[in-house]
């Protein structure tokens, strides 16, 4: 079932006030962050990004503050609840290590009733097209994603990070066809 936008935001509101308080750097990612950056509002869950040494104890903090955990059978994030609503604590997505250069690039955006760390829109759209493979390549969300978000994007800084992706190499070339990249370096 997909939860609604006042659902996802509730769950972001628990997960990021259980985090703000403990020394913890972490960042709003996927749906949210595209949300926060002027895209659409993903009904599916809620990603948040931490550094791999951080994800035991940011599971405990949001445990503390009334949050169900999970285990899941991955080794690349951790899961916790809010009701029926879907936090991933993430630190590795796409097989690559949330670091703290990449926690500070993060901004601080509203986001619904909450304010918190966005990660960068370069980041998002790296993350967003580094899940395309064989099994995953719906293109029209993350196209749609990518024409919302393109301007707080530095696409010669995706193009580098993804290079080693035939998948994100050519969603890359349909999205210089439709003209939505831009070389121009963007903060």
């Amino acid at each position: 079932m997909a939860a609604t936008i006042d659902r996802l935001l509730h769950a972001l509101t628990r997960a990021v006030n259980s985090l703000s308080g403990a020394d913890i750097k972490f960042a709003v990612a996927g749906g949210c962050a595209v949300y926060a950056r002027g895209g659409p509002i993903s009904q599916h869950d809620v990603d948040i990004f931490v550094k791999p040494q951080d994800a035991s104890r940011a599971v405990q903090m949001m445990a503390r503050s009334g949050l169900r955990v999970c285990d899941p059978p991955e080794d690349w994030l951790r899961k916790v609840y809010d009701g029926d609503v879907l936090i991933d604590v993430i630190f590795r997505p796409n097989d690559r290590e949330v670091t703290d250069e990449l926690l500070d690039r993060a901004t601080v955006m509203r986001i619904g009733p909450t304010a918190a760390p966005v990660i960068s829109g370069t980041d998002l759209m790296v993350d967003k097209i580094l899940v395309f493979d064989a099994h995953r390549l719906d293109l029209s969300p993350v196209l749609h994603i990518a024409r919302d978000v393109r301007e707080q994007v530095d696409w010669t800084q995706v193009r580098a990070r993804t290079a080693g992706s035939p998948y994100a190499r050519a969603f890359l070339g349909l999205l210089d066809d439709l003209g939505i990249t831009d070389t121009r370096k963007v903060d």
